[in-house]
């Protein structure tokens, strides 16, 4: 494993880890308060923080994997598997959310027999601030890795958050006056629809890696520039790429002087390489295909 991507699983795993402690304290206290405070809501709430643990734990898992380096079977390396990752991260989303919405309608106008106390809504503010404290904390350092699988579970702890929303509301709402209880419902069939569209939102560029869908414009503009800036380079074409993780795998065509030795072009197409490593968009790895520049142009005169 090489430095860069050994400090991204670093990262990668104690935010991970600090998230897994934090659901695990307030499934527990929401779980409390919940059964004490008599909010139906509140025990929702908790088993949904629970959820979150899932996605953790595929994270931890995920990260063993896709850190590793290339091997005999994955000669291109494991990032994919994070892409998987992140694929099965959206889809508990997207569970998540289409069960909210389904038990906030049907239980829409079920009469609950004791209204909520003040120990619920104590700990739906708690968990509120908690969760979007992590959320912000963890989509910040998923930018800072550009891990995808960081990002969407930091999506998670914002749902979580957003979820305990309406539990905040309706126990305010249920304590000064019972008939206002459904409300709640209607707040969580709401946010559910949120978290659908975040599912989606995460699941979308996955699709895309896995189509095989290359860079964008100015990523590849930005590849041909340093690739045409290194000594020797007369010429660059052909460039195509692909998204695999957090980066893309690059092959380009460039032409040198068709007169110079073997060792010469050699030494031109490896400082290519190095110069897209080093300055490239996200650049994971580079072949560099070496033509005769002479020959080209009479080729494209003819």
């Amino acid at each position: 494993m090489d430095n860069g991507k050994h400090y991204e699983a670093i990262v990668a795993k104690k935010v991970t880890w600090t998230g897994m402690i934090v659901n695990i304290m307030l499934s527990g206290l929401k779980f409390v308060a919940g059964i004490l405070g008599h909010s139906q809501a509140m025990v929702a709430d908790a088993i949904h923080s629970i959820s979150d643990l899932t996605t953790d734990i595929a994270v931890l898992v995920g990260i063993k994997y896709w850190a590793s380096p290339a091997d005999d079977d994955h000669p291109y390396g494991h990032e994919r598997i994070e892409s998987i990752v992140t694929a099965f991260i959206a889809l508990a989303l997207f569970a998540v959310g289409i069960g909210i919405a389904y038990n906030g309608i049907i239980t829409a106008f079920e009469p609950d027999s004791k209204g909520p106390e003040a120990i619920a809504l104590i700990a739906a503010f708690i968990s509120i601030l908690s969760k979007e404290w992590l959320y912000r904390w963890t989509v910040k350092k998923g930018k800072e890795i550009d891990s995808s699988s960081v990002i969407a579970n930091a999506w998670h702890h914002r749902s979580d958050a957003l979820s305990s929303i309406p539990a905040l509301v309706a126990v305010a709402l249920a304590i000064a006056h019972p008939s206002l209880v459904f409300f709640d419902h209607i707040g969580a069939v709401v946010v559910a629809m949120f978290i659908v569209k975040v599912a989606f939102d995460i699941l979308k560029p996955v699709v895309m890696e896995l189509s095989d869908r290359g860079a964008s414009k100015s990523q590849v503009d930005a590849i041909d520039l340093i690739a045409m800036k290194v000594d020797g380079v007369k010429e660059v074409h052909s460039i195509r790429s692909r998204r695999v993780g957090s980066g893309y795998f690059v092959d380009l065509h460039v032409l040198v002087d068709g007169n110079m030795s073997v060792q010469d072009g050699h030494d031109i197409a490896r400082s290519v390489k190095h110069e897209l490593l080093d300055k490239g968009p996200k650049v994971l790895d580079v072949i560099v295909h070496l033509e005769p520049y002479q020959t080209s142009s009479k080729k494209n005169n003819s």
